[in-house]
């Protein structure tokens, strides 16, 4: 489902985040990308998300080449991916509903089908009473569930998520991580980017460390 092949990523002022990773994740994995502060997992998740191109090697996603995609090809390759980063980036001048319904405007569903599929996934995620409240109401953790639910609405065959433990406590963590976990067994492609070790020994699934952007284990 994801390959990288000697990868390099080099940004302005000559910084090297990523320095020749090689791996490859096969369909239905779930793993996790650990390392410190600084160490490159952010990069690698934008890679496999085409939000960065690398300098320099390739990046295989579902069979497509991430460097190689044209700009009007990348919505496509992200239909197929459900995104969840620290900065969650809700909205908070509409509902929750309409938070997770964002991505389907894009689509070509009817708006009661998309509609069933939104309140699906808040569902799945343990937030059907609270379609009608605002974002700032939620607490972290039902926030990171609703970031969680936005990004899996389109029912994509890969999941990212970076940090998505971070800013919670060892209960919602736990939640957050059964979420991921439910998801794995339905057959989709799950990739963490993470420095909670705790969250690492809990879940026991295959792991790539990076130190200082080169892929030490």
């Amino acid at each position: 489902m994801i390959s990288f092949s000697g990868v390099c990523k080099r940004y302005p002022g000559g910084r090297e985040a990523l320095h020749d990773v090689t791996f490859s994740i096969e369909r239905g994995e779930f793993v996790f990308v650990a390392g410190h502060t600084g160490a490159g997992k952010t990069t690698l998740l934008k890679l496999v998300a085409a939000l960065e191109r690398p300098s320099a090697g390739a990046v295989i996603v579902a069979g497509q080449n991430v460097g190689a995609l044209r700009p009007a090809a990348v919505p496509y390759l992200r239909r197929n991916l459900g995104l969840v980063f620290q900065n969650q980036k809700l909205l908070y001048d509409r509902s929750v509903f309409d938070n997770v319904m964002l991505p389907l405007a894009f689509g070509d569903l009817p708006e009661r089908e998309a509609a069933r599929r939104a309140r699906a996934a808040l569902e799945k995620v343990g937030l059907a009473g609270r379609e009608r409240a605002n974002p700032i109401e939620l607490s972290g953790g039902e926030q990171q569930r609703l970031a969680i639910a936005r990004a899996v609405v389109n029912r994509p065959a890969v999941l990212l998520a970076d940090e998505p433990t971070a800013n919670l406590d060892a209960a919602a963590a736990s939640a957050v991580l059964e979420l991921f976990a439910a998801f794995h067994r339905v057959g989709v492609t799950v990739l963490i980017a993470t420095h909670d070790e705790g969250l690492i020994a809990r879940a026991g699934h295959r792991v790539l460390r990076l130190a200082a952007g080169r892929l030490a284990a």
